[in-house]
């Protein structure tokens, strides 16, 4: 199974990407509004097909980013019919199972942290994504959204803890930099549930930790009762996607751009290529209007570099104009983009250079 875990710095979640290595099919448990372009780019970049973006519960502390991967991959959203949200695409309790390719994740209802929570075990017994239910080392809290904090405790002993015990746990959230757990850990070391705590011991233990609420727990609620759906989706301009131009975020925070487009719109950009000297006088001539300014002298020459229309940095692959990106947005320009493929694909797809003729 292809696996990876994304984290938010913000409100310490975890999500995670799923896929069949086979078929390319994926689901994505728990993204977060804000890392829409990150998460996005991974799934385009291991050119999987999103099918199911799954919420553990409806969270108090981020935005889903369910809504938003809706609408970039049409991928179907499922979160617990407990909460009773009409526009679910999928409602989910315990004994479901949701399938992408070859794989599977079976549903089990571990409700306590709030009324709705599931998590999501892999067919083989092999994983668990636990959402707030068990954390490494505790568990999710119980004095709102409807917790109980009993209820918890009967969902991590009945649920969780029946797992076998090589069983590997994932929560969504961890505030120490931990990343995973397993059932026997927990079993034996949990300091609310586990050793010889009894429920009585749990619920002692939950009902005195003094929490303040979460932060966003006012936003954050009613955002995701709507699946992170904004409440104008007709004033929403996608996010964080530029609105001078198709530009997509890769896996590295790199804005870029695909050929075609900068090739049809080149009177409205600053093409300036990164390549050195002889490069640029080389066999893979540049774009018309290029001006050339080496990556190594970029960062003294920005005050150089006229700010009143977008600007393409441009080498040979891509991966130094990459570099000359990142150079430009901390120097302050916003509307920037790297050429994608740089001018091995320009002259690959035969557009207009400097010394040719357009086809």
């Amino acid at each position: 199974m292809i696996f990876r875990q994304l984290f938010d710095s913000v409100s310490c979640t975890y999500t995670y990407l799923l896929a069949d290595p086979k078929t390319g099919k994926a689901v994505l448990i728990d993204p977060v509004f804000e890392h829409h372009d990150r998460d996005a780019a991974l799934v385009r970049e291991l050119d999987l097909d999103l099918v199911y973006t799954l919420d553990t519960h409806v969270h108090a502390d981020h935005v889903t980013g369910a809504w938003l991967m809706k609408q970039a991959f049409g991928s179907k959203i499922a979160l617990s019919g407990r909460y009773d949200i009409d526009v679910v695409d999928q409602a989910v309790d315990h004994g479901h199972t949701l399938r992408f390719g070859e794989l599977g994740l079976e549903v089990r209802a571990t409700p306590g942290h709030t009324s709705g929570c599931v998590t999501y075990v892999t067919s083989d017994h092999s994983q668990a994504f636990t959402g707030d239910a068990l954390l490494i080392r505790g568990a999710g809290r119980t004095d709102f959204q409807g917790g109980d904090a009993a209820m918890l405790y009967q969902s991590i002993t009945e649920q969780l803890f029946t797992l076998p015990s090589q069983c590997l746990l994932y929560p969504a959230h961890d505030y120490a930099g931990r990343t995973v757990t397993s059932v026997m850990e927990e079993q034996r070391f949990n300091a609310r549930a586990g050793g010889e705590a009894n429920q009585e011991d749990f619920v002692g233990f939950m009902n005195n930790l003094g929490l303040a609420h979460p932060r966003k727990l006012d936003i954050a609620v009613p955002a995701n009762m709507r699946l992170g759906r904004p409440e104008d989706p007709q004033a929403f301009d996608g996010h964080s996607q530029a609105s001078w131009a198709p530009v997509t975020l890769t896996y590295a925070n790199i804005p870029q751009i695909e050929a075609d487009w900068v090739a049809e719109n080149l009177s409205k950009l600053h093409i300036i290529d990164v390549r050195s000297p002889q490069e640029f006088a080389g066999p893979l001539a540049p774009i018309e209007g290029a001006a050339l300014v080496p990556l190594d002298e970029l960062r003294q020459r920005l005050d150089s570099i006229p700010k009143d229309k977008p600007v393409v940095a441009v080498c040979r692959s891509g991966m130094r104009s990459g570099q000359a990106a990142v150079i430009l947005r901390k120097g302050g320009f916003t509307k920037l983009a790297n050429l994608k493929g740089g001018m091995l694909e320009w002259h690959r797809l035969r557009l207009p250079t400097a010394s040719a003729e357009s086809p």
